[in-house]
């Protein structure tokens, strides 16, 4: 398995938001993470791309044991993630954004124009690939929420992740550009990346995703591919408070 979560616990003083979570996620498909707010999902991503540190279990990313690691050796291990709440520096460019997500390999490497250049190529042509080319010299702050969210993608591709988490692609995306962002990721996932997604629009869900994992109240109650989990009466209760 590409990434696999074994028994996976955290604690907020008295409140448990992640109690044993294991699951492994299909490598090279399109992965959906869901379940009803505050079932876990966001800590869930939190624990796994080293932004909070779990309380125990173990996160294992391509063989490798990343369980607590700092997000920056995470990302260096191939595992990238977008935020639901944008993160992008505002005042600088959209292609600055994207040159910020992999720092230089060395003060020296750093400097040297040929690599300097060649960098920026790359970070224009995921600009491009993301249809957002003609916004490369202005400011983050001045783009929309869309074109941010399409700019945080960049700059975690940028990086040449093998699996990509993305938190709420879908929140406040007009419906043209949700569009566009379902096409990119079966496009991405189509090249070989592995997508692991939390999502509440479920008709985005339904649409993209190859196999679903839901999760309620810390741990996940049922998975498979999105015709059974429609019909999941787990599933169901879960959302309905049956």
């Amino acid at each position: 398995m590409t990434l696999t979560v074994t028994d996976l616990r955290k604690s907020f003083g008295g409140v448990t938001a992640l109690d044993g979570a294991t699951v492994a996620f299909q490598p090279g498909r399109i992965n959906a993470l869901i379940g009803p707010n505050g079932s876990g999902k966001t800590t869930f991503f939190n624990c796994v791309t080293g932004m909070i540190k779990p309380d125990s279990g173990t996160v294992v990313h391509r063989g490798r044991d990343l369980t607590g690691k700092a997000p920056h050796t995470i990302a260096r291990n191939g595992l990238g993630r977008t935020f639901q709440l944008c993160r992008t520096f505002p005042r600088m460019t959209a292609v600055e954004n994207v040159l910020a997500a992999v720092p230089p390999k060395g003060l020296i490497s750093g400097l040297r124009s040929a690599r300097r250049r060649e960098e920026t190529d790359r970070a224009m042509g995921w600009l491009t690939r993301l249809g957002i080319e003609h916004l490369a010299h202005a400011e983050a702050r001045d783009m929309s929420w869309g074109q941010q969210k399409l700019l945080e993608l960049a700059g975690v591709l940028m990086a040449e992740p093998q699996t990509v988490l993305l938190d709420e692609p879908a929140g406040g995306v007009n419906p043209a550009l949700l569009d566009r962002i379902g096409a990119l990721v079966r496009e991405l996932n189509a090249e070989g990346r592995t997508f692991v997604i939390v999502e509440h629009n479920m008709d985005l869900v339904m649409s993209i995703s190859d196999h679903i994992v839901v999760f309620d109240r810390g741990r996940p109650i049922a998975e498979g591919p999105p015709a059974a989990i429609r019909t999941d009466e787990r599933v169901l209760g879960a959302y309905l408070g049956v």
